[in-house]
């Protein structure tokens, strides 16, 4: 086989949308659950409070969902914010991932 018949190769698809990293599953705005997980400490929830308030201001702490560790050691926390964008999200999770109380974020 010659070069000449060899077909060029196809460029990806530049069409606007069709990034699939760009593209979100989610539907602006929806309550949307974060999962934190980070030792049973005192200030733990009310430091993660403090930052879902920042996010989202009609957060209601009422709404927490606390779960201890079988050997309660730590302590995970279930976070239902109303989600307004992609970039809220990514903040959100970074804001939390980089307080040096949480361990980790789901």
């Amino acid at each position: 086989m010659n070069a000449s018949t060899v077909p060029p190769a196809s460029p990806p698809p530049s069409v606007p949308g069709t990034d699939v990293r760009q593209e979100s599953l989610i539907e602006y705005p929806s309550q949307f659950p974060i999962k934190v997980m980070g030792a049973r400490v005192d200030g733990f929830v009310t430091a993660l409070t403090h930052i879902a308030h920042q996010f989202d201001p009609a957060f209601d702490a009422a709404s927490i969902e606390l779960r201890e560790s079988k050997g309660g050691k730590y302590l995970g926390v279930t976070l239902t914010i109303t989600a307004t964008s992609r970039e809220q999200l990514d903040e959100l999770y970074r804001t939390l991932s980089s307080h040096p109380m949480v361990k980790v974020v789901l």
